[in-house]
């Protein structure tokens, strides 16, 4: 089956934004992956935005910073704001965490969408495998969504392409020739990012 064949499949944002997901398991390669995969994406010239999902509560402004202090006051919305960037951060106090659709259409619109994480998200999904993994179950296994693997260690991919984790264009090639041609904004110079807590 192909990927554009699975009517569950989320290919695109609702502002028409291809989605590639990078999956794997602790210590796979995953982030390093994205990484590469951002960098080589730019370098083609397009713009990207990333969605991080981690695993644990985290803190994208601590210390005695202004805002640090506004949030431990009690502020459940802080703007941080400059000449180079602005982030906006949200305390949950007990709501409920923002749902995967929610933080993609949150996003601003930009060619290409890179996902790490979010295992069981509906989107086309890249797996990623090292011998050191802390786990060794191939996700590739229970999800038709994953279109390709890429590992350090020699595998059967049971029908999926394989790839070298260190084999960034060819991962990049084929992330285009199932998302189909990707669009390219008229200014591609930087690439954002978003950051969740991840329940898995």
């Amino acid at each position: 089956m192909r990927i554009q064949d699975d009517h569950h499949a989320m290919l695109r944002a609702p502002n028409g934004t291809p989605i590639i997901g990078i999956v794997g398991w602790k210590k796979s390669g995953k982030t390093t992956l994205t990484v590469r995969l951002v960098e080589e994406f730019v370098k083609r010239g397009l713009k990207l935005a990333t969605v991080k999902h981690a695993h644990h509560a985290f803190d994208v402004d601590n210390g005695e910073t202004d805002s640090a202090r506004h949030r431990r006051a009690g502020a459940s919305q802080v703007a941080v704001v400059s000449g180079r960037r602005w982030a906006m951060v949200t305390e949950l106090r007990g709501a409920p965490e923002p749902n995967f659709e929610e933080i993609i259409a949150a996003l601003e619109p930009a060619d290409l969408i890179i996902v790490e994480g979010y295992k069981s998200a509906p989107i086309a999904k890249i797996e990623a495998r090292r011998v050191k993994s802390l786990t060794t179950k191939p996700l590739a296994d229970d999800d038709p969504l994953v279109i390709g693997i890429a590992t350090d260690h020699a595998i059967d991919g049971k029908g999926l392409p394989v790839f070298d984790l260190d084999d960034i264009e060819a991962i990049a090639d084929l992330i285009e020739r199932i998302l189909g041609p990707l669009p390219r904004q008229a200014n591609s110079e930087s690439s954002a990012g978003a950051q969740m807590q991840d329940p898995e």
